[in-house]
């Protein structure tokens, strides 16, 4: 591909804003100054801009822990978004590959105020097939409530019930664990979904965390607030479910 769509694809800046710099010497392909535009790169190439590389990557997978406060967009104007935190790992890496590419987006959404596990890419067809209500891809969340769940509310959430006048929820998976708290698995991902079934039921969540989503596992070892590339066996696994 050229040169110059290659740092476009990449978000570094702007064709036309790239074909100015390169002519004056911004970029480099495998140790050489490369002043033409048009030059013709492939993956296997080292390209630097400005001294910096920039790895090229059609498709990205990142696994966020979300935290509370950031919300779950690609832009805001009052708000922290996840994808500002992509951004930052990439920064912290030392490369500018993703810094201000323009396809990322979250596979999914978590409310202002839950933390855990989100997807961050740009496959739009699996993310697609991933949120399509016919596959029923298991969302599992740990949930603190204001007082504790009953064996009931555990029977009722297996059947499915009647939430709200708008919310209909399908069968879920109510495990009890100590101290008023929780763990839920659901299909589906409506608005304020776990939150308003809990309430239905007389209970308020006071906290809420995804753990998994399909066969993926929120890392133990990421920090809340940062992120981490998937590893090629667990994008393998996320393409198997979304068959």
């Amino acid at each position: 591909m050229r040169l110059d769509k290659y740092l476009a694809d990449m978000g570094v800046a702007t064709r036309s804003e790239l074909k100015k710099a390169i002519r004056k010497g911004a970029a480099e392909v495998n140790g050489a100054v490369a002043k033409d535009p048009g030059m013709q790169v492939s993956e296997a190439d080292e390209v630097t801009w400005f001294g910096k590389k920039v790895g090229y990557a059609s498709v990205v997978y990142y696994m966020l822990n979300k935290p509370a406060g950031v919300i779950s967009a690609t832009e805001d104007r009052h708000h922290r978004t996840v994808l500002d935190l992509v951004f930052e790992y990439e920064k912290s890496c030392g490369s500018i590959s993703s810094l201000k590419r323009k396809d990322l987006f979250p596979v999914g959404r978590l409310d202002i105020d839950t933390e855990g596990l989100l997807l961050i890419t740009n496959d739009g067809a699996l993310a697609h097939q991933l949120l399509s209500p016919k596959h029923h891809v298991d969302k599992t969340y740990f949930v603190r409530l204001d007082k504790a769940a009953t064996e009931e509310d555990v029977q009722l959430f297996a059947k499915g019930f009647r939430v709200d006048d708008e919310l209909t929820a399908m069968p879920a998976k109510l495990e009890l664990l100590p101290d008023q708290e929780a763990r839920i698995t659901i299909h589906e991902g409506k608005f304020h979904q776990i939150k308003r079934m809990f309430h239905a039921v007389g209970k308020e969540v006071l906290y809420l965390k995804r753990l998994s989503m399909g066969p993926l596992v929120l890392d133990e070892a990421l920090d809340l607030g940062k992120c981490r590339p998937l590893t090629e066996a667990e994008v393998a696994a996320l393409k198997k479910q979304g068959e």
